[in-house]
């Protein structure tokens, strides 16, 4: 993987997620909060924007651009290069393929910027599977668009908040896959991928913890071998690269043995095992980070929230702390 060198010089590109959902107006919400930190682009459409301005009785400039070059960055107006151009707002708290093609070519749009190194880093608004689906895009979520198109490697996702921090092994697939993905190299990746997800966070000897996939990480092959055969070669395969890993641990107690110290991030072997800890503390200080792309991507730690949209309602706090995680990442 060869990484993209940028500096804090560089703006940041802000996907506006779909257009149905709660992306525009948590991001009118920040750049309203935050009017000392507005270094940054929104790529979607300019219409979506000026509406979700327009809702909360804001009145503030959108200016529609064609390239990131040509963004004022003044403070007053929000620049928004413009992936998509709508004659009309797409229905709100719905799902459409409308919405999914919009969400996906501000997704696509972003990945250039931050290939051709025109960006510091890309936070994501949230986007619905299913109106990418509809669109005619088979992808589960943003981590295997960026994983596609992203000029990575193998990559991981990542999430975290103020106490801990955990990298997934298998991502967004039945547990019954979840249990075949699992193998040695899907192991590998993921420690790797944590030890250097927390370096980029600037802890210099991370303490990876790598939990089991059974209760009581197999209680040694009772239920279940694949601590045995897969799990643990793989920790021994990484102390041997000069990774600082342990395990497998049981999943029930390893998050708790994290945030009280012991460990600097955990190796999850699938989606829920290692999300509900995180979200369980509140989605408002949680980011989702993808490991391993050549540059730096966060995301806000919920979904559309179809149900709130266009209320005014929803919480700016989670895109927020996403965008402050992408200033201290390196790649």
């Amino acid at each position: 993987m060869t990484c993209i060198k940028t500096t804090n010089a560089l703006p940041v590109a802000v996907t506006m997620g779909d257009p149905s959902g709660i992306g525009p107006e948590i991001i009118a919400k920040m750049f309203l909060r935050r009017p000392d930190q507005r270094f940054w682009a929104v790529v979607g459409d300019p219409l979506v924007m000026e509406h979700a301005f327009g809702r909360l009785g804001a009145k503030v400039a959108v200016r529609p651009v064609s390239s990131i070059d040509q963004a004022a960055f003044d403070g007053a107006s929000l620049d928004v290069l413009a992936s998509s151009n709508l004659a009309a707002l797409p229905p709100v708290g719905e799902i459409s393929p409308v919405s999914g093609q919009v969400a996906f070519d501000a997704i696509v749009t972003a990945i250039k910027l931050a290939r051709a190194g025109k960006v510091q880093a890309i936070v994501t608004a949230p986007i619905h599977k299913e109106a990418l689906g509809a669109a005619g895009h088979a992808y589960p979520g943003h981590t295997e668009i960026l994983a596609d198109l992203g000029g990575g490697g193998r990559v991981a996702m990542m999430l975290a908040n103020d106490e801990i921090r955990t990298v997934l092994v298998t991502i967004h697939c039945s547990l019954a896959d979840a249990i075949r993905r699992a193998d040695f190299p899907a192991q590998m990746a993921a420690i790797r991928l944590a030890h250097t997800g927390a370096r980029a966070l600037g802890i210099e000897n991370p303490r990876v913890a790598v939990a089991g996939l059974n209760p009581h990480a197999g209680e040694g092959g009772l239920f279940g071998d694949e601590e045995i055969r897969i799990i643990r070669p793989a920790i021994e395969a990484a102390r041997a690269e000069g990774i600082d890993a342990s395990g497998p641990w049981p999943g029930d107690t390893v998050f708790m043995q994290a945030r009280r110290g012991r460990f600097d991030v955990v190796v999850a072997q699938y989606h829920d095992q290692g999300l509900i800890p995180v979200k369980y503390m509140g989605v408002e200080n949680g980011v989702n980070v993808t490991l391993g792309l050549p540059f730096v991507r966060t995301s806000p730690d919920h979904g559309t929230a179809f149900d709130i949209a266009g209320t005014g309602t929803a919480d700016p706090s989670s895109l927020e702390y996403a965008f402050d995680y992408a200033l201290k990442l390196r790649v």
